[in-house]
């Protein structure tokens, strides 16, 4: 007599897990990561607690520095011994107050390539760097810098060892519909601004 219920899962988590282990190492709320997802906070709370378990970690908190990776993602086997050097600015991140009227502004006005809107996020290219505008009620911080790194395995491990304090292992932003991974893991300058390391990997 076979067994009952779901086959097991082949990766340590399963994809509505790994979503959400994602989003928490991005620093979302569990009612942030329920609104973006569109399920019940009890329904994240849930997927946070199987992943805790599945992982042997005893706080939410700990899944911010855990460097696990999906088992079907390019970045997985990265991570070598090379020296790290910073690319070129791949993207500039920047808060607006609405953003229907800044994609017709930075659009429409300024005549930037609208790439992508999700929701309140937008995306335009600017000549190779990415423009990410995002909506945001409260106190605007400064712009974000992400920097291009090859292995951001290999750059996380370096410049940690160079004394920087990551506020997160790296970890999966976006999977785009050509399978190309975006990954980031975020660290603040000396007066506490956020910057950030950035890797495309290829399927």
């Amino acid at each position: 007599m076979g067994t009952r219920g779901r086959p097991r899962h082949p990766d340590v988590l399963t994809p509505a897990e790994w979503q959400v282990v994602h989003a928490v190492r991005h620093g979302m709320s569990n009612r942030e990561i329920a609104r973006r997802r569109e399920v019940s906070v009890d329904a994240v709370k849930f997927h946070v607690a199987n992943a805790l378990m599945k992982l042997g970690l005893d706080r939410r908190a700990e899944l911010r520095t855990w460097r696990g990776v999906p088992a079907d993602s390019a970045l997985r086997g990265q991570g070598g011994a090379e020296m790290v050097q910073l690319g070129a600015i791949g993207q500039i991140a920047r808060p607006v107050t609405d953003i229907e009227q800044a994609v017709d502004f930075y659009g429409g006005v300024l005549g930037l390539l609208h790439l992508y809107t999700f929701g309140d996020l937008a995306f335009f290219d600017c000549g190779g760097t990415r423009l990410f505008l995002s909506a945001n009620e409260g106190p605007a911080d400064p712009s974000v810098l992400y920097f291009r790194v090859d292995d951001i395995q290999a750059a996380y491990d370096e410049l940690q060892a160079r004394g920087v304090e990551f506020e997160q292992a790296p970890h999966l932003i976006h999977k785009h519909d050509n399978g190309v991974e975006e990954w980031m893991a975020f660290f603040p300058d000396p007066d506490g601004h956020l910057l950030a390391i950035m890797a495309q990997t290829e399927p």
